[in-house]
């Protein structure tokens, strides 16, 4: 063979194998597909899994029983396609670990796969076990009885070596049938995630289990056909079909399908070439929706993945249409044409958290948007995925008290009821104290000036410094048992009703949805902050129930609602900008006093409009302390902390870093700022690409010297330019990219006080504006600013105390 053909035969292998790297999409570093109690290679899908001696060396347990049967899975089983690995199993009497050595840190899947057969002296349908990795519970006293099934996981593997441990429980055995170790892109899971709420989560150390994975258009895919692969289930069962839900209508176009690198991680062409459409013919006054519904298990959260893509041929223009997680509204609205930038047959991927709170089912729906005279609306593939708790498990009821035989459980147990007597007794003696201290007509305050604080146990605080411990049934007869009639508001925590107590004392009555997790350290924190601190500018603690599972919060009544009502509601009156002015100063002053009003600062973690109330004179209170944090110590820069938040007010540093500090409020104040301003939400989809971000739209804006474009109409011929100018370049210097080019909040107090000054004082003894006001206020920079310099201080205006500075400058009774 000539020289020429050689060179040829190797330019052809090479062309073979990097197509053939090109076509597997992803070539995992860790993968481990073992066939435990196997003998022999089985390859499945494309894939080849090996016998548990290939990977003795990860085994610590080479005792373990092998046992195999001839049964099959049933044919009409979405795993019938996993039939071989199902026919045998390693079985393990006693605690037994897989150690895998990691080549790449980072997300991995953890795959276990179970089919209950009896073999001999085995009944695997008998077997019960717990699952360990990583410190994270994955199954908890597990057993299946019949029907086989396949477990999955993604782990944040952040050592060399990942150890899955099987535990049996006591006169009992652990089983597997086979398993897999499969390193996935980290890009798969992002770092964090909006929740329902609007609140932002991090997810990244937490695990996360598969609780579903469908295709939509009511097709299976299979493994060989996903990138990753993933197994697909169609969507069929579980479709609803109800007077008020329709059936969808199954559709296939794959060649419409626009996919990229990036798209097929995160689902197959499979998958966005089918989908299921509102059966009905568009209309967006029909209140109909195509719907699925789930199981879930309560009191966790859950990563819920939509994928879109627009395969329809439509005739009337565009998709638009609404997407809901049971009765929240995840996305209104939705442009995929727009999300895409107008690539047709681009997939869309939405991501979103939910709680389960206390139902077993989550029903996701997609339906027509208002928004549009025409909506259709689709879905093409929908993951769900539970995501571990505070405590690391993915398999643990909230508050359980399993494994009762453990002496060690037992001890705790009997501990644990000492101490709930111990405290009882005390909580008894300070209510009685309490209640001798409480002044006759103010039943929701108890006055101290000192020791702000909050003594109790787990679900029962008492609050001896300025809330009382109200009985259910008096807040039944506030709320004449929660009557819808009297629902002001709602969150992320519960729903808000206004109240009225005995003493015709006017309140507020947050009601938690439930006990979960979440819910709980929210009640917690809330009441622990509030009990801490009060102030004019802060919405103040009257009182809390905690009783029959119950957690409610009553506050001072805020007669004008929310700021946020005011700026887009259109039954509401304008707010003048003066009102606007003298409401973010407000705002301003409560959240100075959190930052600097006692030894740790006190970061309130989301700022919003909505978070922001009105008194019946608009005097406005900052509320809603449920993700507040105490800041750092005296010789920290931060708190590291998981990333919480509101969507489009969360600091960008905090969001990358997870490193939080006052600037972090700094920076959300700057959107209110602009929000304010603009009279427009941050993120509003229904408006061209370029306005659909506030900030994005308000900065180039101002680039190019057209600040006049941004105000809300209503306030436009109000505002004097001077005032304007110092407005926005106050925001501006609240949304800086680092924290420390950030002013303080008392710096952006000043700076407020000073945009008043310019826009004119009507209470001022003059009654009138003057170019002189410019002049005061520059004055008053120019002798700070001199005061600094002279003291050989290095630091900014921000770094000097404001008290002096706000005595001279305006009255203590002023706003």
């Amino acid at each position: 063979m000539g020289a020429s053909n050689v060179h040829f035969l190797i330019w052809i292998l090479c062309a073979l194998c990097l197509r053939s790297s090109l076509s597997s999409g992803f070539s995992p570093d860790d993968n481990f597909l073992i066939d435990c109690g196997s003998t022999s290679n089985v390859t499945v899908g494309g894939r080849l899994f090996q016998p548990d001696g290939f990977f003795s060396d990860n085994l610590s347990n080479p005792n373990g029983k092998f046992v195999s049967t001839a049964s099959k899975v049933s044919s009409s089983s979405p795993l019938f396609l996993f039939s071989h690995l199902f026919q045998t199993a390693k079985v393990f009497e006693t605690t037994s670990e897989y150690n895998f050595k990691i080549k790449k840190q980072g997300r991995h899947w953890i795959r276990l796969y179970f089919y209950p057969f009896v073999y001999e002296n085995f009944n695997l349908s008998l077997a019960k076990f717990s699952v360990s990795a990583q410190n994270i519970t994955l199954l908890k006293e597990f057993q299946i009885e019949s029907g086989s099934i396949i477990k999955e996981y993604s782990l944040n593997v952040i050592s060399s070596n990942l150890v899955l441990t099987f535990t049996p429980m006591v006169n009992s055995f652990a089983f597997i049938n086979a398993l897999e170790v499969v390193s996935v892109p980290n890009e798969l899971i992002p770092l964090v995630v909006p929740t329902v709420e609007k609140i932002v989560e991090s997810l990244g150390n937490r695990a996360l289990e598969t609780v579903a994975r469908v295709n939509m258009g009511n097709e299976t895919v299979p493994p060989s056909n996903d990138t990753l692969s993933r197994l697909w289930v169609a969507d069929g069962p579980f479709l609803m079909h109800n007077n008020q839900a329709v059936a969808g209508r199954f559709v296939s176009n794959l060649t419409r399908v626009n996919m990229t690198t990036d798209s097929e991680i995160m689902a197959p062409r499979s998958v966005y070439g089918t989908a299921t459409q509102l059966g009905a013919e568009p209309d967006a006054n029909a209140n109909i929706n195509v719907s699925w519904s789930f199981d879930v298990d309560p009191g966790y959260e859950y990563l819920i993945r939509f994928h879109f893509c627009d395969i329809l041929d439509l005739s009337f223009g565009s998709l638009f249409f609404n997407v809901f997680v049971n009765s929240w509204m995840v996305k209104d609205h939705l442009d995929l044409n727009n999300v895409t930038s107008g690539i047709m047959g681009a997939p869309y991927v939405l991501d979103t958290i939910a709680s389960s709170i206390d139902s077993s089912k989550f029903k996701i729906s997609v339906g027509p948007s208002s928004f549009h005279e025409y909506s259709a609306a689709i879905l093409n593939g929908l993951e769900i995925m539970k995501i571990s708790d505070s405590r690391g498990s993915l398999d643990e009821p909230p508050f359980d008290l399993h494994s009762k035989n453990s002496s060690n459980v037992k001890v705790g147990l009997i501990a644990g009821l000492v101490a709930g007597l111990v405290a009882a007794v005390l909580v008894t003696l300070v209510v009685v104290l309490c209640r001798r201290r409480r002044k006759a007509g103010l039943v929701g305050y108890l006055k101290e000036e000192e020791n702000f604080g909050v003594n109790g146990r787990e679900g029962n605080y008492v609050i001896g410094s300025v809330g009382y411990k109200y009985p259910l049934a008096a807040i039944l007869e506030a709320t004449d048992h929660f009557s819808e009639s009297l629902v002001i508001g709602h969150g992320g925590f519960g729903k808000v009703f206004k109240g009225m107590l005995r003493d015709n004392t006017e309140v507020a009555v947050k009601r938690g949805a439930s006990k979960s997790q979440q819910g709980l350290a929210e009640f917690r924190t809330e009441i622990e902050m509030l009990s801490q601190f009060r102030h004019r500018h802060l919405v103040s603690l009257i009182g809390y129930c905690d009783e029959q599972n119950e957690m409610i919060i009553i506050y001072e009544y805020m007669e004008k609602g929310s700021l946020k009502d005011h700026l887009y509601s259109s039954e509401l009156p304008s707010l003048s900008w003066k009102q606007r002015l003298e409401i973010c100063i407000g705002s301003a002053r409560g959240l100075h006093y959190l930052h600097t009003g006692s030894t740790k600062a006190i970061i309130h973690r989301d700022v919003k409009t909505a978070n922001i109330l009105l008194d019946q004179n608009y005097m406005a209170k900052v509320a809603d302390f449920g993700l507040s944090k105490t800041g750092p110590e005296f010789d920290k820069t931060h708190v590291s902390t998981a990333v919480k938040g509101s969507f489009g007010y969360l600091d960008p540093e905090y969001l990358t870093t997870q490193q939080l500090t006052e600037k972090s409020d700094v920076y959300s104040f700057g959107v209110v700022m602009f929000e304010v301003l603009c009279g427009r939400p941050v993120i509003d989809p229904s408006l061209p690409r370029e306005k659909v971000n506030l900030i994005e739209w308000v900065m180039k804006r101002k680039d190019r010297d057209e600040l006049e474009e941004i105000v809300d109409a209503c306030i436009v011929k109000q505002i004097k330019l001077d005032s304007l100018k110092k407005y926005v370049e106050t925001a501006e210097k609240c949304l800086a990219e680092c924290g420390m080019d950030r002013p303080t909040m008392g710096n952006v107090l000043w700076n407020l006080e000073c945009a008043l000054q310019l826009q004119g004082d009507e209470r001022s003894s003059h009654g009138k504006e003057s170019s002189s006001q410019a002049d005061l206020s520059n004055h008053w920079e120019v002798s700070v600013l001199t005061t600094q310099f002279s003291t050989g201080s290095a630091v900014d205006i921000a770094g000097i105390s404001m008290s002096k500075v706000f005595a001279q400058m305006v009255r203590e009774d002023m706003r």
